[in-house]
């Protein structure tokens, strides 16, 4: 089942999400329309609270990037068969020289910017079967890890921008909050929320 994408501006964006235990209310159900609503909104990764739940759990599936021709076959190769699960996931360490790339975020649609990031994470988390594991990630799928991870903390990719791009995009990311956008999946807007 689709579910719908809260939108900017919603609190439960802003929330540093809980761990969950295996034995968490119909998990894999909700794993499953996790999953739905991403592809149906053609994303590349998906957290918890973007579905109104705090709770540390998000999805990762970069294959939509393994057509871009600006990877070699290998990295193409690579992000093509990465998909996970990530379930109560610490991010260890982050290290190298940060670089730039331009992001987006489902709940935020149509404001595009570039983030800095650091190249490569380690990573504690698990999988669907609760079973732990800790990898190191680098370049593209570190970045989308790092971009979903900072949901189940409450942060969002325009934190990371300057005060100057912050006042450009302000006006957006009160349209969005407001319901004020089109978008071609489904969305839970704020402000449309208080006056029911």
């Amino acid at each position: 089942m689709i579910l719908p994408i809260v939108a900017y501006g919603d609190p439960v964006l802003r929330k540093k999400a809980e761990s969950i235990t295996k034995d968490y209310p119909k998990l894999d159900a909700l794993l499953e329309n996790m999953k739905e609503t991403m592809y149906g909104a053609f994303g590349v990764g998906l957290a918890a609270p973007q579905i109104g739940l705090p709770i540390r759990l998000f999805l990762v599936d970069t294959s939509p990037f393994a057509e871009d021709e600006e990877f070699t076959e290998e990295e193409q190769e690579t992000l093509k068969k990465f998909k996970r699960t990530f379930i109560n996931a610490e991010i260890i360490e982050e290290e190298g020289d940060e670089w730039a790339f331009n992001e987006g975020c489902l709940s935020i649609p149509d404001v595009r910017e570039d983030v800095f990031r650091q190249p490569k994470i380690k990573i504690q988390y698990q999988d669907e079967n609760f079973e732990t594991h800790t990898e190191e990630f680098d370049g593209l799928i570190a970045r989308v890890i790092q971009h979903e991870y900072d949901h189940i903390d409450g942060i969002l990719f325009t934190d990371k921008l300057s005060s100057l791009k912050k006042r450009l995009i302000k006006g957006k990311l009160s349209n969005i909050s407001k319901g004020k956008i089109n978008v071609d999946y489904r969305m839970r807007f704020p402000a449309l929320k208080k006056k029911r």
